[in-house]
């Protein structure tokens, strides 16, 4: 009997034990709704800017759910240019089911997407849902039209090249307003230091935070490595400014300060808002031309009344002092000895 009986107890835990493994097993399954329908109050869009602060259209969508096991779940709306399969796209995340983005966001996105100012461009839009990247779902897409304007917006560089007066300070331009300025400023010998202004005055001026960083609190002046035009990029959403090789015009060859193997880049006329070029520079005798992005892919020469793709150097016969211009749109120039 005591055999009997030890044998039954085993046959009795062991099942026990098969039952508690069959327990342990049982999953529990999350639920992620797909991305649902994405509706817009409207397909074509009026972007003007004067309407800026106004809400350009509004989309409208159900946000993604988790049943079962919880898990956290995200929605999104994507942009891109039609025909390139949102890449790149513009991301924005939503919590709400409508989204309604101003006429300034919308033009500012378009812009950044590649679009050009003054032509009609196709937008399109999906809304994009799931808890990880392996498992995620797209709504339809909408396609929408609008045409994005300029949205200039400038900062100003007071320095020592000019007086350090912000009132007739050189500017930095940011063709779509999105915090990232350019251009083009001409520093001289012992005059390399200068401060960014957002208006023509003093009442907020960016220094020298050290390591590339501008700051308000900063007291040190920003310094150009050389006296020479240069192009400066500000970028007010990181806090950094940079000199760089220009995506602008410029003088080469023997009768310029760098002979045929450096660039002296020209200035930006009218607060960079026109396609006129300028400088004033000292000549020597021989020859120049006009290059673009500091590369011969794109150069102008010949007769400065009638320049041409590639055209002939242009001659320098008299040593001296020239303030020299040039007219992109019109293809030419002039040369005056001062």
């Amino acid at each position: 009997m005591k055999s009997i009986f030890f044998k039954s107890l085993a046959v009795g835990l062991m099942a026990i034990s098969l039952w508690s493994c069959k327990k342990d097993e049982t999953l529990t399954v999350s639920n992620i709704t797909p991305a649902g329908t994405l509706t817009a109050s409207t397909t074509t869009l009026n972007l003007v800017q004067s309407n800026g602060a106004q809400a350009a259209l509004t989309l409208s969508y159900p946000l993604a759910t988790s049943t079962g096991y919880v898990v956290p779940v995200n929605t999104s709306i994507q942009f891109g240019l039609k025909g390139t399969n949102f890449s790149p796209a513009r991301e924005i995340a939503v919590t709400a089911k409508t989204y309604a983005p101003t006429v300034t966001e919308v033009n500012n996105m378009i812009l950044a997407l590649g679009a050009k100012v003054g032509t009609a461009a196709q937008i399109e839009v999906r809304l994009k849902s799931g808890a990880a990247v392996n498992d995620l779902t797209y709504s339809n897409v909408i396609t929408l039209t609008a045409t994005p304007y300029l949205a200039s917006a400038w900062v100003y560089v007071p320095g020592a090249y000019q007086g350090w007066n912000p009132a007739t300070a050189d500017s930095l331009i940011s063709a779509s307003s999105n915090g990232i300025y350019t251009g083009m400023i001409a520093f001289t010998t012992g005059n390399l230091e200068f401060k960014i202004t957002p208006a023509k005055k003093w009442d907020i001026a960016y220094g020298d935070a050290g390591s590339g960083k501008i700051s308000t609190a900063a007291g040190d002046n920003l310094k150009a490595p050389a006296a020479i035009v240069k192009q400066v990029t500000v970028d007010l959403n990181a806090g950094t400014y940079t000199f760089g090789i220009p995506n602008e015009w410029s003088i080469i060859g023997d009768a310029t300060a760098g002979g045929w193997d450096n660039d002296t880049d020209m200035k930006v006329v009218n607060d960079g808002k026109s396609n006129n070029y300028a400088i004033t520079t000292i000549l020597k005798t021989g020859a120049l031309k006009f290059r673009f992005q500091h590369k011969w892919d794109v150069n102008l020469g010949g007769s400065l009344a009638t320049l041409t793709n590639g055209g002939d150097n242009i001659a320098v016969t008299v040593a001296g002092t020239y303030t020299i211009t040039l007219d992109v749109a019109a293809k030419k120039a002039t040369m005056v000895k001062n």
